[in-house]
């Protein structure tokens, strides 16, 4: 029988702010139906480079919980808090390509 890779994808994914120390991921997508409170987060971190296929990694974490998360996309590297990192969606392969 041939592998789910839909299943092993869907295993691998995991939230940004889950996402183990040093490890390198691919953004998948963000988490669009958060709170209206998290709307303009959300427009922010697609300013910022959080997109769809954009590789990412978490480069430090504070000690005591771990809360704010240093991480890096591109050549960039930015503090989100654990709950900000939590609207992103990563996973260890790159997302496949959109239909068309």
């Amino acid at each position: 029988m041939p592998p789910n890779h839909a299943a092993t994808r869907a295993a691998v994914e995991c939230s940004l702010a889950d996402l183990s120390l040093r490890a390198d991921a691919w953004v998948h997508s963000l988490h669009m139906d958060a709170a209206p409170e998290d709307r303009e987060l959300l427009l922010r971190l697609v300013e910022i480079g959080f997109l769809p296929g954009q590789r990412v990694s978490v480069v430090a974490r504070a000690t005591g919980g771990g809360d704010p998360l240093a991480v890096r996309v591109g050549r960039s590297t930015f503090a989100l808090r654990r709950r900000e990192a939590a609207l992103v969606r990563v996973g260890a392969m790159p997302p496949p390509p959109a239909a068309q």
